[in-house]
């Protein structure tokens, strides 16, 4: 029987780091076994005899997973992490992208540099070629100055061309800009935007799921991007071949049923193919200008309070309706995923709760599945 480790010799983030580190346990296998349990520390400390009592989890699995052995890989980059002041947010935690919690592929773990806000009321993320024009700069220059003031974070890639030139244009109007990368933080790829995601920590900051030590290899890309696309309400796509991460990007987005948007381009032009493939096939709404983007997702509105009349009803609703009221008072749209998580109900009872808002004309649904103060 493998040694069980002293559970008292570890820390917590340790604890949450070694879980990634697991052998022949994925993320879903791991949000599946701790949904089982008290704690990460108490799956360290379990006996295996008791482990096999966790529905998911068989005697072929528990015999290679490697719990004491993956503590001790953990340690280095805990001190690591302390050292260069790096945080870490973990999925069970309220600090976590609640947005990305709602996709099943979603990380076990973040890492993070910067003061950033991941459970803002809009969040957007914006990606495109790296072979940008000036015409898609153009489209990124009237986008990010109609953000200012809105209280919108901006998430992209890093990358060169439109992924950059957004992050540089968010510190120029001051709107808080988070970069997602495909490596470790013990670097930055490519070496160039050194200076601007040193800069993006001050009002934003850089994210990743990757451990010191990841180079930024080809694969961990489309894993990159469905981090953007799961921590964002929309994905806006800014010039796109007709390959290439920005469309893998919108896919993911689409998957996560959040809203997509495309700016169309020239159908002779390489980096128009994209854009125009996604509205042509209904995968994104087409759209010219930052107008066209505010009020398909309806956030024309900075507040949206309930009228006085309407006052009479909030006496007569439940606990749960009056939460529903007063998360969409501070935060004016969320979606009904963002909601069954803040709320803490079933995703039934959720539904049931916002269509009786609705037909008492408390609230109003949105495209998305998304909900405001009527």
């Amino acid at each position: 029987m493998p040694k069980i480790p002293n559970i008292l010799n570890y820390t917590d983030l340790q604890q949450q780091i070694a879980l990634t580190l697991l052998n022949k346990v994925g993320k879903k296998r791991i949000r599946n076994i701790l949904s089982q349990v008290d704690s990460v520390e108490s799956f360290f400390e379990e006996k295996i005899h008791n482990l096999l009592k966790i529905q998911g989890l068989g005697q072929a699995t528990l015999s290679q997973i490697n719990r004491e052995e993956a503590l001790k890989m953990a340690e280095p980059f805990v001190e690591y992490f302390v050292k260069n002041s790096i945080k870490s947010f973990f999925y069970q935690s309220p600090d976590f992208p609640q947005r990305l919690n709602q996709c099943d592929d979603a990380p076990l773990i973040l890492f993070g540099k910067g003061a950033m806000n991941f459970n803002s009321s809009k969040t957007v993320a914006i990606v495109g070629t790296r072979n940008a024009s000036d015409y898609g700069k153009a489209i990124c220059e009237e986008l990010i100055a109609s953000f200012v003031g809105k209280n919108i974070v901006v998430v992209s890639g890093l990358a060169y061309g439109i992924d950059i030139y957004v992050h540089q244009l968010c510190l120029k109007h001051g709107v808080e800009t988070i970069g997602v990368l495909g490596h470790g933080l013990d670097r930055m790829y490519p070496a160039i935007h050194k200076n601007t995601a040193l800069q993006m920590q001050k009002n934003g900051g850089v994210l990743t799921e990757f451990l010191p030590g990841t180079d930024p290899d080809r694969m961990n890309f489309p894993m990159r991007n469905r981090i953007v696309a799961g921590m964002c309400d929309a994905t806006i796509v800014i010039e796109s071949g007709a390959k290439g991460g920005s469309l893998i990007t919108a896919e993911l987005a689409n998957d996560y049923n959040r809203d997509v948007f495309a700016y169309p381009g020239d159908i002779f032009k390489e980096y128009s193919k994209g854009c125009n493939f996604l509205i042509q096939q209904d995968r994104a709404h087409l759209i010219t200008e930052s107008k066209d983007f505010f009020r398909i997702m309806d956030w024309q509105n900075v507040k949206n309070p309930v009228p006085m009349q309407k006052n009479l009803f909030l006496e007569d609703l439940n606990e749960e309706e009056k939460e529903i009221v007063t998360f969409l008072q501070e935060k004016e749209t969320a979606s009904i995923d963002f909601l069954t998580l803040k709320i803490g109900v079933s995703a039934g009872t959720m539904s049931g709760l916002l269509l009786n808002l609705e037909f008492i004309g408390l609230i109003k649904s949105l495209p998305g599945k998304r909900y405001k103060l009527a």
